[in-house]
């Protein structure tokens, strides 16, 4: 039988737009409205990097022009209509889902007393319970808070002190939440005193959070392979995975396709019936020229949106200086349903300096699109928190 084949343009829009980023967003960006985008995307990685604005707030802001950065840290802090944890890194997750996080909970304690050195040392389980015993006394508690005499060493995550690494062993295995963050330093206290009750008291098979994670992952991705789905929360396993797509193929759940990728190659994946349904009637694009965090999710999975969108990006912080292709800290550009190129943009005090952009291959720069690259820019200006945005002689690389 032959399997519905999705041509490149269709599904390049359809991705986004389950990304949010196909359709001109309303809103205010707080409270019940950031709620809802942030259940629509899934969760929103979290990251410390500020050359122009951190990358969960530029994530959302890229989506939703109103959003500030105080109404994310509310959702938590405040409203605990979201929690912070892990998908495939540090992220904010929306709070209906935390019965489902119990599975990755139970997984990452395994993995983390499988692999950390710290578990064939003596006394080890005594510093966990020394950790937990000041939170459940003190109450929101810092890394500076514990461990405040230890030595950092090697054998630590991240060269942590053993105390910081008790901290974030008992977060990742859910008896600790992080209750809010001070200049972006998290503050951790007792699960029961973070997440609502009936959030926390609501219990799942293992075989249920499975299905909810996989059909979760193909509604919000669109179209995946077996391996793309998995990844999208990384709480089931790869072989989990097929399986389940195995089943729901038989079950009629979900169909085979397959997807025109960049270069005209099929790539076998699943979708729904529903989906390809609405792939068919989406609008045009909005033609805004949208500057993306170098963690958009829409890129996170960097071998995924090579193939969709023909666009080769890797972050260069780690690469030296004199190896970079284009800078330490480059921001994607996208425009309708491409991605037009990356731009080099730094904020220093109260200026943000555009240093370069560099076109995607086939991408011609005429006056309509600079004249849209520079307006937003001018408009990043106020997440960045800068008055003045500076072109340097010659940014516009051809």
């Amino acid at each position: 039988m032959t399997r519905p084949l999705v041509d490149n343009r269709t599904a390049r829009r359809l991705f986004l737009d389950r990304h949010q980023l196909l359709r001109p967003q309303t809103g205010t960006g707080k409270a019940h409205d950031l709620d809802r985008l942030l259940h629509a995307l899934g969760f929103v990685q979290v990251d410390s990097v500020n050359t122009l604005a951190r990358a969960h707030d530029l994530i959302l802001w890229s989506r939703q022009g109103q959003f500030r950065p105080r109404a994310l840290m509310q959702l938590v802090a405040d409203h605990r209509t979201a929690f912070e944890h892990w998908t495939h890194d540090a992220a904010i997750i929306p709070m209906q889902f935390y019965p489902m996080w119990r599975l990755k909970f139970a997984r990452d304690e395994a993995r983390m007393r499988a692999r950390w050195p710290q578990w064939r040392r003596e006394g080890w389980d005594a510093e966990i319970d020394t950790v937990l015993q000041h939170v459940a006394d003190n109450g929101p508690t810092s890394s500076r808070d514990v461990g405040r005499d230890e030595q950092r060493g090697s054998s630590g995550w991240w060269d942590w002190h053993p105390s910081k690494t008790a901290l974030e062993f008992l977060w990742r295995s859910g008896r600790l939440a992080v209750c809010h963050r001070q200049a972006f330093r998290k503050f951790y206290d007792l699960t029961e005193r973070v997440i609502p009750t009936g959030h926390r008291c609501d219990r799942r098979e293992d075989e249920e959070i499975a299905d909810w994670a996989m059909s979760q992952a193909l509604d919000r991705l669109g179209f995946g392979t077996s391996g793309e789905l998995a990844a999208f929360f990384e709480i089931v396993t790869r072989d989990e995975a097929k399986n389940w797509c195995k089943n729901a193929l038989a079950s009629g759940r979900i169909i085979e396709v397959d997807i025109a990728m960049a270069d005209g190659s099929p790539r076998h994946s699943f979708t729904t019936e529903a989906t390809l349904d609405h792939a068919s009637s989406m609008p045009e694009p909005s033609t805004r020229v949208r500057i993306l965090s170098p963690f958009e999710p829409v890129l996170r999975d960097r071998s995924r949106a090579e193939r969709l969108f023909g666009f080769h990006y890797r972050i260069e912080i780690f690469v030296p200086e004199a190896k970079r292709q284009y800078g330490y800290y480059v921001f994607p550009v996208l425009q309708g349903d491409r991605v037009i190129g990356r731009v080099d943009a730094k904020r220093t005090g109260q200026t943000l300096t555009v240093r370069a952009f560099w076109p995607e291959a086939g991408v011609k720069m005429g006056k309509a699109r600079t004249v849209s690259i520079v307006s937003e820019m001018d408009r990043v200006k106020y997440l960045a928190d800068a008055k003045v945005v500076e072109f340097a002689k010659g940014w516009l690389q051809t």
